[in-house]
């Protein structure tokens, strides 16, 4: 018996998430389902973490137990000729007995897209956030270092688990904008809290559009006051990979 490690590839936009649901499709299921088609008899694939309704990956991290008596590309090949058309193996490598993509991981990092727009556009709508009045995008570049370093974001995000902190450690968090005027949003931090990067998101075109100054902001990271309630929405968002130390 080995361990296995896959880095998976999704588009959200037909997942109830990443993490199994007793009545919902999710990106662990279709997993888990693929995999017992091949003879696997695991109770459960582990994830490195949970992406929401509509969240898309291009590194998400899972773990599974396995015997398997062929080659890894012939595994990799056979997983994929059973999983869906919106999910995907990108890579798999054996891994060590005891690792947890979860547990191990020294951070992650995600990327938001957003267009500014009057008009809608249905061809690119599906995978980006599109905002009107258009943003300050010196406001964006600037304001993105206020959440850098260790806060409490109590006022940004929920905890993961009933009694877990919401202190975290952001080292990158930064907007670039590309030739066809789509700014994307790029953020790592050693852990999230629940809908963490949605709410940043919000927040800081709030603060692009002029509707919430960045001296509230910095009062909420310093104080944990409030903000404007809102989520950016999900289908912008993309778990672009994840970290690990030995074992990445």
């Amino acid at each position: 018996m080995a361990r296995y490690q896959v880095i998976l590839a999704y588009d959200g936009t037909g997942f109830t998430g990443s993490q199994i649901q007793a009545s919902s499709r999710t990106v662990q299921g279709e997993l888990e389902s693929a995999l017992r088609k091949l003879g696997w008899s695991g109770r459960s694939v582990i994830m490195a973490g949970r992406t929401d309704t509509g969240v898309h990956a291009t590194g998400q991290v899972a773990a599974f137990d396995f015997e398997w008596r062929h080659s890894m590309q012939k595994l990799l090949n056979a997983l994929n000729a059973d999983l869906p058309a919106d999910l995907a193996v990108k890579d798999l490598q054996p891994a060590g007995t005891h690792f947890h993509p979860r547990f191990d991981a020294v951070s992650r990092r995600y990327r938001y897209r957003l267009i500014c727009d009057p008009i809608r556009d249905p061809l690119r709508e599906k995978f980006v956030w599109r905002v009107w009045p258009d943003v300050d995008g010196n406001a964006l570049k600037r304001n993105a270092k206020i959440f850098l370093g260790t806060h409490d974001f109590a006022a940004i995000g929920s905890p993961t688990t009933p009694r877990g902190t919401t202190v975290r450690t952001v080292t990158k968090s930064e907007w670039r904008i590309l030739p066809d005027g789509e700014w994307q949003f790029e953020v790592q931090a050693d852990a999230f809290l629940y809908r963490m990067v949605r709410r940043l998101v919000f927040v800081q075109v709030a603060v692009a559009q002029g509707r919430c100054p960045v001296e509230k902001v910095e009062h909420a990271l310093e104080k944990q006051g409030k903000l404007l309630a809102g989520l950016a929405p999900a289908h912008g968002l993309t778990l672009v990979n994840v970290t690990y130390g030995s074992h990445d």
